[in-house]
């Protein structure tokens, strides 16, 4: 990430990064070659996993599996001939509404009673699943989420059925249902083999009882004590199950870079004696930090607590083509030394370094992959209120054709090459060479002076990583340089590939501090409104350029200022100018200036944001007659609006 502020009047050296390479596309994924590295000492005990919770859904919607022969074969066969060796279920009690749903426009779309989608996983469906995997010849591990539905660090509400218990018969229910529901799969030949006692528990568990913490002072929650009364009954309810005691229980936690979160939890869960095998962790790289945070998390776990470690749920892109219109949650991961492109090859290599991280630590015993069976099928969404926001980072394409990625669980054991049917491939390989820079990079200066060029440029490289390395550029006359955009060519060290850089010589300088947010701080920005609801968001996906911009979104409606005020610049007239996409909606989105001739007036441009990338930019005209500016953004939303700004450019034009 690029750190720089401008100054007036100083030598204005801008980088501008901007995403080189867009990925694979959708239709072609399934022809991509591609090419990983094997895992060097990788144990073959080593889990290799997939949570394919969804799959009963998908194919009684009507999705199919394609094998790499381009024939329809069973999904479990598929995964087991790739190298995958275990299979996550998630659990849900009762995954019904409580109530009638409605849309935004007051239309029913779900009632009282009905399923909520999302796979369905009740203990019938879950039966079902766990059948096929025992009969693959697969392990199963047994996710129980203790709620109707999705259970994560911003949600873990209470089963309808176990409301209006006291924490005492939670307590004592918990270890009768958590019992119960191993030997029910005990006795249909499909027991599990390991069992998360709970999904994500940042915040804890069936809120409020085993809830850890709260922003509402209103609600009473029952804070760690009672949190690990819960979690010591649900460990009971594994072992006192039949076979119990050969069962693996899990804790999981998500942000598995986040070692204060880790250090806090899991003391606590040392001072109960709670036992447990596993700690088990979520490490999406575009969410939870660099492979450098996950690796000094694990070992810090392994010295502190003993255990064995997995990261029991992880995925990247395949490709950033959204297949159904819903929109995708994926973000491009590029932080300032590492990257990957959202491709077959950087998933493939995605899954590569978090399993050669894992396995490097001592107790790191194995990696996950969340819904590798993602496809588009009607009926099949996340719930029955929405749609699909994962089939990107699937491992099978959008029609389930199996990826050539879905091969890197066999790949990282040295085996498993392979040729699929739609020409492309997958195969063991090293030695990766760069072929494009990751960021394009940018120079304005002014006649007469000399750039400041970057001593280091982010490269891609052939397995659609990406590392920084250091760069030696090609001498220029620039004193002597002319008006015009010129090309400066570099080299690396060790390689043949020449960054090149873009200088422009300008009489245009743009006068804004940060104006792409890129150093990730609001800096010289004053932001007058919600915090929450306005902030800076690291994510390339949502940039016109680099990777950071100036978002917004909440719940509710909000009004706000961004703005910055420059003083000591010359008299005369400035162009301001704003580059803007979002959703739509909101009340009234205005780009102004003030202050620039000692009175009370404003110019202003009125944004309207029209859909997601479709970006727009938006001028206007300030006649600085008092040496000083203030310009801005001024926003007044309705409920759930959102939207991005970047490039903000302030240039005196006469």
């Amino acid at each position: 990430m690029l750190r720089k502020v401008l100054c007036a009047f100083a030598c204005c050296a801008v980088l501008s990064p901007v995403f080189a390479l867009s990925g694979t596309k959708a239709s072609d994924a399934v022809k991509q070659k591609i090419v990983v590295e094997p895992v060097e000492g990788l144990s073959d005990d080593f889990m290799k996993g997939v949570d394919i919770s969804m799959v009963d859904q998908i194919e009684k919607s009507g999705g199919k599996f394609y094998n790499a022969r381009g024939e329809e074969e069973d999904i479990f066969q598929i995964l087991k001939d790739n190298g995958v060796n275990y299979v996550r279920i998630r659990l849900w009690n009762n995954p019904t509404y409580e109530s009638d749903q409605y849309d935004k426009d007051g239309k029913l779309v779900a009632k009282k009673g009905e399923k909520m989608g999302g796979g369905d996983n009740t203990i019938e469906t879950d039966l079902r699943i766990a059948k096929r995997i025992k009969a693959a010849g697969l392990k199963f591990m047994l996710d129980f989420h203790y709620s109707d539905f999705w259970a994560d660090p911003g949600k873990q509400y209470m089963p309808q059925d176990w409301k209006n218990l006291s924490a005492k018969e939670l307590e004592n229910e918990v270890e009768k249902f958590t019992r119960e529901t191993i030997n029910r799969f005990v006795k249909e030949g499909a027991a599990p083999d390991s069992v998360q006692i709970g999904n994500e528990l940042n915040s804890g568990f069936m809120w409020p009882i085993g809830q850890l913490w709260s922003n509402d002072p209103s609600v009473q929650i029952g804070g760690m004590k009672q949190f690990t009364k819960l979690l010591d009954r649900a460990s009971k309810g594994v072992r006192s199950a039949q076979g119990g005691k050969d069962i693996k229980i899990i804790v999981h936690l998500a942000n598995g870079g986040d070692q204060g979160l880790y250090k806090w939890i899991f003391d606590d869960v040392k001072k109960a004696k709670i036992d447990y095998d596993i700690i088990g962790l979520s490490f999406y790289t575009y969410w939870h930090g660099s492979m450098d945070d996950l690796k000094a998390n694990l070992e810090m776990i392994s010295k502190r607590y003993g255990k064995q470690m997995a990261v029991v749920e992880t995925a990247y892109a395949f490709t950033e083509d959204d297949g159904d219109s819903q929109g995708n949650v994926f973000q491009v991961y590029s932080d300032e030394n590492h990257g990957y492109v959202p491709s077959v090859q950087g998933q493939a290599t995605a899954i590569r370094d978090i399993i050669a991280t894992v396995a490097s630590v001592k107790g790191g015993c194995g990696v996950f992959y969340w819904e590798a069976d993602s496809i588009l099928a009607k009926g099949a969404e996340l719930s029955a209120t929405e749609g699909n926001t994962w089939e990107n980072q699937a491992m099978f394409a959008f029609d389930g054709k199996a990826l050539p990625s879905l091969a890197v669980w066999n790949l990282v054991s040295g085996k498993g090459e392979v040729q699929n049917a739609w020409g492309g491939e997958a195969k063991n390989g090293s030695n990766f060479v760069p072929y494009a820079t990751a960021d394009k990079i940018e120079v304005t200066i002014k006649p007469g002076e000399t750039p400041v060029l970057p001593k280091t440029v982010k490269l891609i490289f052939s397995n659609d990583s990406e590392k920084v390395v250091d760069v030696k550029w090609d001498s220029y006359d620039w004193k002597n340089a002319k008006v015009g955009k010129i090309k400066v060519t570099g080299s690396v060290a060790g390689y043949d590939y020449k960054p090149e850089a873009t200088v422009d010589v300008s009489n245009r300088v743009n006068l804004i501090a940060d104006p792409s947010f890129e150093s990730g701080k609001l800096g010289a920005w004053k932001l007058n409104g919600p915090g929450a609801a306005c902030f800076l968001e690291n994510n390339k996906g949502n940039a016109h350029t680099g990777k950071w911009t100036y978002k917004y979104w909440l719940g509710s409606g909000f009004k706000s200022v961004l703005s910055q005020t420059l003083t000591g610049i010359e008299n005369g007239t400035y162009e301001l100018s704003v580059w803007s996409m979002g959703g739509g909606g909101e009340n009234n989105i205005r780009l102004f200036a003030a202050d620039y001739d000692g009175t009370a007036k404003q110019v202003t441009s009125k944004i309207v944001n029209t859909g997601w990338n479709q970006w727009k930019q938006y001028k206007i005209k300030v006649p600085v007659t008092n040496g000083t500016a203030t310009i801005g953004i001024y926003l007044d939303t309705a409920p759930d609006c959102w939207g991005n700004f970047d490039d903000i450019e302030f240039i005196k034009v006469d």
